[in-house]
This record gives structure tokens, C-alpha cells and sequence, in this order.
């Protein structure tokens, strides 16, 4: 089964290979795992990752630095997508379709104009906040729950929906959601985030959520991360019940994968948001385990058509509209 997943920190392992010398990263690490899973397309995103989130704007730098050179290492294996037709064409001559993606929007420190700087450089996705609140949002983990998206941040949105780059809702808390919901007009996404009823923690969304993102005909991506799925049994099987109720509660036109997989990062980079021991489901551990959360589903009944809208076609979907 072909497999879009709409979450990846791969770049941040890129760069910290690149800066210890490493060069051909996603070939020598990554590609062989991914195509054992059967991933054939992906979001990628540049993260402003613990303990550099003090600063920002210069993370950013480092980590689109090593994405521009990591793409010409990689490409006889993958390529960006600038637009949908990419997307065949890299296929077409066996590459790994890649959508360079912001988790979140810390890094351009205020200054709108630098989206135009990003969509330039084939950025086609971004988050107005991580976990944390900055100039244009509010990340889940502030505790000003009242405080969402600021008059900066609905600029922001408008110049994202301008450039054709797909806004993302993982890591907002409710208010920003809702203020995301309020001034967009295309579809959007949470590309890595489960469903609150089953699994209540805050970066899981509510059902009120859930049927705003299926308004939108948006599409939310199911999250491998073990503390977002079971808070005693994090499993594979765990992850398919999120799946079940999303689709007996809005259809599956709104389900997508987005992994989240953090297996080849270092321990201190997870450790400040990570409650469970562990950071994979069991059955899920990485990119390769994919193909067991598509065989419970077979087993569930879910038909193949089916199968395939929350594999791929669904983000798929999405992204043609957004990106053109």
C-alpha cells in the first residue's frame, strides 16, 4: 500500500548529521526504512527543536541550510514538490516525493514577509506555533489558554492561504484552532494529532474539532507518538481505534497518517515534552512498522478504497487543492 505520511522531523536529523560531517543522510538513513513502509511521499518540516528554541530565526537558518544541500545528495532517491504535478512526475521515475513543511513559525521572528522568502526557497506547508506562543500564535503547552492567534498571526494566515501553502492546526491550543478555523477559507489540516475522546490529552483534538476539520473537507493524520494514543497501552492496535472512531464520527474523507516518528532522534531533544518512556507505539516503532497498522485495518473490514483515502488519497487530495 502506498503510504503519504503527513508529519516527518527527518530534516532535523539531517542537519545534525550534516554538522558532524555526514553528508547523503536520507539515502544512508532513512530511504530504505521508508520504502519498507511503504512511504511514498511525505511533509518534512523544519523544527525549531529543544534546546535551541531561544533562538529561533537561527535554527531556522541551520535547518534550511542543511535541507538545500541535503537535496542534492538525495536526488536520485527523492525530490521537493513545488507543485502537485511533482508529485507524479517524481513517482513516475521512482523518487520520494518530499513537501519541505514549518512546525511551527517561531523562526521568522514576526516578519510576514519572509513566507514569500520560504514559499521561494519550495516551502509548501507551515504551523503558525509549535508548542510554545510566539508573535503570531498560541502553542498547546502555554498556559494562557485564552490568548490564540494575534492580529500579526491572522496576517500570517492570509499570506499562507495567498502563497498556496497548506496551514496546519497540530500544536495550536483550542483558541488559536478556533481562530485558525475563523479567518481561513481553503481546507486545513492537523497533520499529527488523534482524537481527544479516546486519548485526552490536550494535542488531540475534540469532536467539535474534528468536525470543523471535516467541514473544511481538511484531513488529520494519525500520530504514532505513544503519549497521544493510550496513556497505559500506546499499541498499533491503540492507534487503529483513533482511526475507528474519527470515521464513525465524521466519515473517512477526513483521515490521513502523519506519523510523527521521532525513532532516530536524540534522547534530549524529546525528553521536554515526552511523558511515556518510550517514543513509539509498540507495533509502530518506526517508518518500516507501517504496513501493520494497514493490515488491522484490513482485518477491521475497512474496504480498499477506503483504506487508500486514509493512506494517501485523502492528503493527496488536500494538497492538490492547496498547492495547485
Amino acid at each position: 500500500m502506498k503510504i503519504f505520511d503527513g508529519h516527518s522531523d527527518i530534516l532535523t536529523d539531517v542537519l545534525m548529521r550534516r554538522l558532524n560531517g555526514e553528508k547523503n543522510v536520507l539515502k544512508n538513513h532513512h530511504i530504505e526504512r521508508l520504502r519498507k513502509g511503504g512511504v511514498d511521499g511525505a511533509i518534512l518540516v523544519v523544527w525549531i527543536d529543544p534546546p535551541y528554541t531561544d533562538n529561533p530565526s537561527w535554527r531556522m537558518i541551520q535547518v534550511l541550510g542543511a535541507a538545500c544541500d541535503e537535496i542534492e545528495d538525495m536526488k536520485d532517491v527523492a525530490g521537493i514538490v513545488y507543485s502537485y504535478s511533482d508529485i507524479l512526475s517524481l513517482r513516475e521515475n521512482g523518487k520520494l516525493p518530499i513537501i519541505i513543511g514549518c512546525e511551527g513559525l517561531s523562526g521568522i521572528s514576526g516578519n510576514i514577509s519572509i513566507l514569500s522568502m520560504l514559499h521561494k526557497l519550495g516551502v509548501r506547508h507551515a504551523s503558525l506555533t509549535w508548542n510554545e506562543e510566539n508573535e503570531l500564535a498560541t502553542g498547546v503547552r502555554s498556559p494562557n489558554k485564552n490568548r490564540g492567534v494575534t492580529p500579526l498571526g491572522i496576517k500570517a494566515l492570509n499570506k499562507l492561504e495567498e502563497l498556496k501553502m497548506i496551514v496546519d492546526v497540530s500544536h495550536a491550543n483550542e483558541k488559536t484552532f478556533w481562530d485558525v478555523f475563523e479567518n481561513t477559507k481553503k481546507p486545513f489540516i492537523a497533520s499529527h494529532s488523534n482524537a481527544y475522546s479516546i486519548c485526552s490529552v490536550p494535542r488531540n483534538l475534540k469532536d467539535d474539532q474534528i468536525k470543523a476539520i471535516a467541514s473544511r473537507n481538511g484531513v488529520i493524520g494519525m500520530n504514532s507518538w505513544p503519549d497521544f494514543i493510550d496513556d497505559k497501552d500506546p499499541t498499533v492496535e491503540k492507534l487503529a481505534d483513533h482511526i475507528d472512531y474519527i470515521a464513525n464520527l465524521v466519515g473517512i474523507d477526513v483521515i490521513g497518517l502523519g506519523f510523527d516518528f521521532c525513532d532516530f532522534l536524540q534522547g534530549d531533544t524529546t525528553s521536554s515534552f515526552q511523558d511515556s518512556e518510550s517514543t513509539a507505539a509498540i507495533g509502530l516503532e518506526d517508518a518500516s512498522k507501517i504496513p501493520a497498522l494497514i493490515d488491522i485495518l484490513y482485518k477491521r473490514g475497512y474496504k480498499n478504497d477506503d483504506v487508500e483515502k486514509i493512506a494517501f488519497k485523502n492528503y493527496e487530495r488536500v494538497i492538490k487543492e492547496i498547492i495547485g
